[in-house]
């Protein structure tokens, strides 16, 4: 860190558990110093039954703001004072803003993807995408794509006790947008073979392919040479998922360029500054972890 920390610096952090895996830390932090900004951003471990004294204590503290991850992207929201448009169609924060105490949520994590999308090559404006996790990242990309012209997005989870509610997201943003978005039983594998062949687009938005569960949703088979394979896990860089499409010849990407994309509207959004992205690329992201 180039920049000295005094007793004036300000800070911004991110919430969740796990986050020690997290290079938000080191990607913000340097963005702070490379335009001189009296900041630094840290990472805390928090659960969601110690949120509510969290955010207290960041109020008090005078954060500048935070990013959320798993599991707080929802569960924030009851302690925030406003939502952005995307934040309120997809049910999801992962960036607050405290302006004067006053809290406001957004989500950055569809627009990160989508911009990662386009920093790989890839458009599927008018196209199709199957979309696996009803999260608070699924749910922001499923806004987003929506929002920026994908014509129909099968949406497949788990049929659990969230199901029907996932249902009334997916008729919010059909009503809302001119994506047609269906919601699908994960389990339903002759449906989910038949999406995946019919879409241009597979994206994994669960934490299935992360080291604790080491296996892919999608069989191989599934899998053709044509089809854009991606996830949003960047660790490990290589998931069970993208191994298999690089078997098959896919075009595949993981989530580095989200993180990096969706940290940099964060960053804009708590400094109105443009966050040097070319250059938090050469410090921190690796073109061996993304493959066209």
């Amino acid at each position: 860190m180039n920049h000295p920390i005094s007793g004036s610096t300000g800070f911004a952090c991110l919430l969740g558990h796990p986050v020690s895996h997290s290079i938000s830390p080191a990607m913000h932090s340097a963005a702070f110093d490379l335009l001189d900004l009296d900041y630094v951003y840290l990472a805390f471990d928090v659960t969601e039954d110690r949120l509510e004294e969290t955010v207290n204590g960041l109020k008090a503290m005078n954060c500048l703001g935070w990013n959320l991850t798993m599991p707080l992207k929802a569960a924030i929201i009851p302690h925030l004072d406003e939502l952005s448009e995307a934040s309120v169609l997809s049910h999801s924060v992962n960036t607050v803003v405290s302006d004067g105490g006053r809290l406001i949520g957004h989500t950055t994590d569809g627009v990160g993807y989508m911009d990662s999308l386009k920093d790989a090559g890839f458009s599927i404006d008018g196209g199709r995408m199957v979309l696996l996790g009803a999260g608070g990242a699924a749910t922001s990309i499923c806004t987003q794509a929506a929002l920026d012209g994908v014509k129909e997005i099968f949406l497949f989870k788990r049929k659990n006790a969230t199901f029907a509610e996932t249902g009334n997201f997916a008729e919010k943003i059909s009503k809302n947008t001119s994506c047609r978005v269906t919601l699908c039983d994960l389990a339903d594998r002759d449906l989910l073979q038949k999406a995946i062949a019919s879409s241009d687009l597979l994206v994994n938005a669960t934490n299935v392919g992360m080291d604790v569960q080491p296996f892919s949703l999608v069989p191989k088979e599934f899998l053709r040479p044509d089809l854009i394979v991606s996830d949003i896990i960047y660790y490990p860089a290589m998931t069970p998922l993208l191994a298999d499409a690089a078997e098959v010849g896919c075009p595949y990407f993981n989530g580095k360029y989200m993180l990096l994309y969706q940290g940099a509207q964060s960053f804009f959004l708590w400094t109105g500054k443009k966050m040097p992205t070319e250059k938090i690329k050469e410090m921190y992201f690796t073109q061996e972890d993304q493959q066209k």
